[in-house]
């Protein structure tokens, strides 16, 4: 490949980590059809691929793109045998790209309005997170499998299915009424952090894209806040994603290894952060409906004290666990219970907890492992320890985390001696 096409892809790269959602969003808006959006505009990123490095970079890229995956409208419109009300959304989508591409103008960002419309009540509800993920916030099917602990291949073929369904029952592609949107809520706010989480659990610095997907998050959860103010969840959220973002530069050294929690520096944490997710978080208190996100928020803020305190307050971590787990018993929340247990009462009190809820979703579950192990070697049982250490590190992708639990293992392997 030479200078000019490593260059063209380069940008195209850019161009994609930045705008996909927003250019996606647009397409789908008009068309009515998310498979078809992507599609096209698929399409649109491949003649970019082939046409700029003799052409040279268009001066307005996203225009240029749009521009192309009208031409893929504009064709579909007169090739494929639709329903007639099918192509005249065909038709219009791509008159709107035309006039984007030819003013210059910018296109309105319709990323919370999908959202919504994944969310929909004619969509099994058990994809509606998933598919959010993948159409808007662009996570691929495997990666999202693994987050839900399934098969890569059933999860593709549930998307599928989702978005066929998007296409043929007519699912209206706005922001439903305020009266429509608690229905909803939940399954967006979970998209939300779950997307988050995806590029959080990325080493910072490695991968740009992920990077960008912590972006996109923490701005749709602010956009969420200004959407349905008077929600105390929404709130949650957001408060619960500041305090995480107010860690970033403390959750790796300055040789890349990485920081857990309980060992990161506070000076090295966003007060400025931490400070405006007080703010939501009290403001979601105060209007007294509790729920699992303002939770979660709790307990990153307990853990924020430290900043101020030098101490960390484990009792108020465990009951607020408890409180988690009642509220929203997810995977996470019990192996979290089970960790904060054992801070106040031991390992073997954690190790109780993990061996209630032992089964076949935790064998995929990296932090069950990582916590077990953790606790075993608490407990002075090496050689369980030891198991399910390898069993950690073997489900582990971050590669400083890997090292992390390796050198966690190994240290179980000299107090032994």
């Amino acid at each position: 490949m030479g200078s000019a096409e490593k260059s063209v892809e380069a940008t195209v790269n850019a161009v994609a980590r930045d705008s996909y959602g927003r250019l996606l969003s647009y397409l789908a808006a008009r068309c009515g059809d998310v498979e078809l959006a992507e599609d096209s505009l698929g399409d649109a990123f491949l003649a970019a691929l082939r046409t700029w490095p003799s052409r040279g970079v268009p001066e307005r890229p996203e225009a240029w793109l749009l521009a192309a995956a009208r031409n893929r409208l504009n064709d579909d419109a007169r090739r494929i045998r639709v329903r007639q009300e099918h192509a005249e959304r065909l038709a219009h989508a791509a008159r709107d790209a035309a006039a984007i591409a030819e003013t210059g103008e910018g296109f309105p960002d319709e990323r919370l309005k999908l959202l919504f419309l994944c969310a929909d009540p004619a969509i099994d509800p058990d994809i509606h997170t998933p598919l959010m993920l993948q159409v808007v916030l662009r996570i691929d099917a495997a990666r999202i499998a693994r987050a839900f602990l399934i098969k890569p291949a059933a999860m593709g073929q549930r998307l599928v299915r989702a978005k066929t369904k998007i296409r043929d029952a007519g699912v209206p592609f706005e922001v439903p009424a305020l009266n429509e949107l608690a229905p909803r809520l939940e399954a967006v706010m979970e998209a939300i952090y779950a997307a988050y989480s995806s590029g959080w659990e990325d080493a910072p610095g490695t991968d740009p894209g992920q990077a960008r997907l912590t972006e996109e998050a923490l701005w749709l959860a602010r956009v969420l806040v200004e959407l349905m103010p008077d929600e105390p969840e929404p709130r949650g959220l957001f408060a619960l994603l500041l305090h995480c973002e107010a860690r970033r530069s403390a959750r790796r050294s300055s040789e890349g290894r990485y920081v857990p929690i309980a060992e990161q520096d506070p000076a090295l944490w966003s007060v400025d952060l931490m400070r405006e997710a007080e703010r939501h978080l009290r403001a979601a208190s105060a209007q007294q409906r509790l729920g699992r996100f303002q939770l979660e928020a709790a307990i990153q803020s307990v853990h924020a004290e430290r900043a101020r305190t030098g101490r960390i307050d484990r009792r108020a971590i465990a009951l607020l666990y408890e409180g988690l787990v009642r509220t929203a018993p997810t995977l996470g929340a019990l192996v979290g219970r089970a960790a904060a247990t054992a801070e106040v009462d031991g390992p073997e009190a954690g190790l109780a907890m993990l061996e209630e809820i032992r089964g076949h979703p935790m064998e995929e579950h990296q932090p069950y492992w990582a916590v077990r192990a953790h606790l075993l070697a608490q407990a002075g049982r090496a050689g369980e320890a030891r198991d399910a250490f390898a069993r950690a590190i073997d489900l582990t992708d971050d590669d400083a985390v890997r090292v992390f639990l390796i050198e966690r293992s190994e240290a179980v392997e000299t107090d032994q001696r």
